[in-house]
C-alpha cells in the first residue's frame, strides 16, 4: 500500500512530495525499501519523462559530459546493453540515427546474454562476449574496431558484500581485455565498478594498456552506492606479437 504524500507543516509554504510505502503481506522489508526509493528517486522519475529504459542512461550522460566519448560518427559496442539506456544515449550522441550527410554518423552495437526489445538505431545482439572468437564476430557485425567500449553490467548479487565486490571486478576485467581486441588506437573503455579494495590489480592493467584512467561517481549515481565507474581514455593499441617476433629472428 502507498500512502499519499503529506504537506509540510514547517510553515514555509512548501510541501513534501516524499511518497511513503507500507509493508505489505508477502513483501519484505528490503523489498519495501527498494520500492519506496524507487517511487522518490528523480531520475526514476525523469528517466519515464524523457523515454529512457532506466534511470542508469544518466550515468553514461553524466560521464561523456565530462569526457566526451560519444562523438558523432563513433562506433560503440555496449556489453551487457539490457535493458538499452546506454544505448538510448549513445545513438543520439553518435548520430547514429542521422542520414544528413553533413553529420558523422556512428554505429551502436549492443550485446547481451538476453534478448532486448529493439532499439531505434542501434543493432542489438544476443551474444556471451565471453565466448571464443566473439571479438571477431563483434568487429564483423560492426565493420571494423571500435572507438568506445562501455559495460553497465553487473555480476548477480549473493548477498555477501566483499564476494559481490569480486565478481564485479572480474566481470570488468573481462570486459576490458575484450576491449583490448576490438579497440581502435585511441578509444576509451568505460565500466562500471565497485570500491571495495580489489581494484588495484584492474587499475594497473588499464594503466599500462591506456594513456589515461580515472575512477568517477556521476552525479547522477545515488550517494549510498558502492558503484564508480572507470573511464579509460587513449588505448595504447595491441601489445606486438612476441611469437611472431621471435619467428622473424
Amino acid at each position: 500500500m502507498v500512502k499519499k504524500p503529506t504537506k509540510n507543516t514547517s510553515g514555509r509554504g512548501q510541501r513534501d512530495l516524499t511518497v511513503k510505502v507500507k509493508t505489505a503481506r508477502g513483501r519484505s522489508l528490503s523489498s519495501t525499501r527498494w520500492l519506496q526509493r524507487q517511487l522518490n528517486d528523480p531520475y526514476v522519475k525523469m528517466a519515464k519523462a524523457e523515454g529512457f529504459r532506466g534511470r542508469a542512461a544518466f550515468k553514461i550522460r553524466d560521464l561523456d559530459d565530462k569526457f566526451r566519448f560519444l562523438i558523432p560518427g563513433a562506433r560503440v559496442v555496449d556489453l551487457g546493453c539490457a535493458p538499452g539506456g546506454w544505448c538510448q544515449v549513445a545513438v543520439k550522441r553518435v548520430n547514429a540515427l542521422s542520414e544528413r550527410p553533413s553529420k558523422a554518423q556512428g554505429r551502436v552495437l549492443g550485446i547481451d546474454l538476453q534478448e532486448v526489445e529493439a532499439i531505434p538505431g542501434a543493432e542489438i545482439h544476443q551474444l556471451d562476449f565471453l565466448a571464443e572468437d566473439a571479438e571477431k564476430q563483434v568487429m564483423a557485425w560492426l565493420g571494423g574496431p571500435a572507438d568506445v567500449v562501455m559495460s553497465d553490467m553487473a555480476a548477480s548479487s549473493s548477498g555477501h558484500k566483499q564476494t559481490d565486490h569480486l565478481k564485479i571486478i572480474a566481470l570488468c576485467e573481462a570486459a576490458a581485455y575484450f576491449s583490448f581486441d576490438v579497440l581502435v588506437e585511441g578509444g576509451t573503455f568505460v565500466a562500471k565498478v565497485l570500491a571495495g579494495g580489489a581494484e588495484g590489480e584492474l587499475q594497473k592493467m588499464l594503466k599500462s594498456r591506456f594513456k589515461k584512467v580515472e575512477n568517477v561517481k556521476p552525479p547522477s549515481s545515488r550517494a549510498d552506492s558502492s558503484e564508480k565507474f572507470v573511464v579509460a581514455t587513449g588505448f595504447k593499441g595491441p601489445l606486438p606479437d612476441v611469437d611472431a617476433d621471435a619467428d622473424q629472428d
